[in-house]
């Protein structure tokens, strides 16, 4: 089954509702998916550094003393800003390819979560008013982002399972489906040079993006290929830096809807996700085509592309 609500703002003024809005949408998703959740926020990075979400099963002890020993690894200020199990990890933008495997070396408990200049996942299992109250989504202000509930059917229940994924700076993805050839991919990404932390399809799929951009395609054009290269049944939404993404495969049998007034694009597992939403009475819904790439930017007009 499985929940996924995305919303990228075009009005500005929506900004500091973003992570009240995006709860309220994952919130009434719960009952397809109660087992984890997760959520992506894009966030102003107006102080021009990066930073590294990590999580932590043991937070009490294992961020004591975390921010001098990385600063002293990294042999730059960091600042770090814990919330329940997680916490934020800010550096100087230069520091940022370092970083990975400093946080290793320092403490080789610690998780990442995500990494770039303005993603920040937040994620946990547990349903989603819970996981979002724990991390105080609710909050939080950014451009742009997307959430899942999950129901596990091919890998095990734990935070590392659960969506979003982040394999690429910046770039995030939630998924609702399943890969049947995500197990040949993962070996081929891994020896391309591509992390792939868990065994599960979905980050299988963030980590085929991720190859395909850092070789030059858009994420348009990655989306694009996926629908010749995933064996399966997939809708992702997907997040980058200054976009929005959306593909269903040729049959698109997982239900999906989306809505568009000139203040915001929203995405639902179920029009029920959007219905709370400013305008949607008026918005244009409609649901989101098979083997369509939809993709909006903050730079760029909106693009549909159909595969041939």
């Amino acid at each position: 089954m499985c929940g996924i609500v995305g919303l990228f703002l075009k009005d500005k003024a929506l900004e500091p509702q973003l992570g009240a809005m995006l709860t309220k949408m994952l919130v009434t998703m719960t009952d397809r998916g109660p087992d984890s959740a997760g959520i992506a926020i894009y966030a102003n990075n107006s102080d021009g550094k990066s930073k590294i979400v990590v999580q932590s099963d043991e937070p009490e002890t294992d961020f004591e003393g975390f921010e001098l020993a990385l600063s002293t690894a990294l042999d730059a200020p960091v600042s770090v800003k814990i919330t329940d199990t997680h916490a934020i990890v800010s550096m100087p933008e230069d520091k940022l390819q370092n970083a990975p495997k400093a946080i290793t070396a320092v403490n080789p408990a610690l998780r990442m979560m995500s990494r770039g200049d303005t993603l920040e996942i937040y994620k946990e299992v547990g349903l989603p008013k819970d996981v979002a109250a724990r991390f105080e989504i609710e909050q939080m202000v950014g451009s742009h982002g997307i959430g899942h509930t999950r129901m596990a059917t091919e890998s095990a229940v734990t935070t590392m399972g659960a969506h979003p994924f982040n394999t690429g700076d910046d770039q995030c993805l939630v998924h609702n489906g399943s890969l049947s050839n995500h197990a040949s991919l993962r070996r081929k990404l891994r020896r391309q040079g591509i992390h792939i932390e868990t065994d599960n399809d979905t980050e299988v799929g963030a980590a085929y993006l991720t190859w395909k951009m850092n070789n030059g395609a858009t994420l348009g054009e990655a989306l694009q290929s996926s629908l010749d290269d995933l064996d399966g049944f997939f809708t992702f939404v997907v997040g980058t830096k200054d976009g929005f993404g959306v593909v269903r495969d040729p049959i698109a049998c997982k239900p999906a809807v989306m809505a568009e007034t000139d203040q915001y694009v929203a995405f639902g597992s179920e029009y029920r996700a959007l219905v709370d939403l400013p305008g949607i009475e008026t918005a244009r819904v409609w649901e989101p085509e098979p083997a369509t790439v939809y993709f909006w930017s903050h730079s760029h007009q909106p693009t549909q592309e159909k595969a041939a």
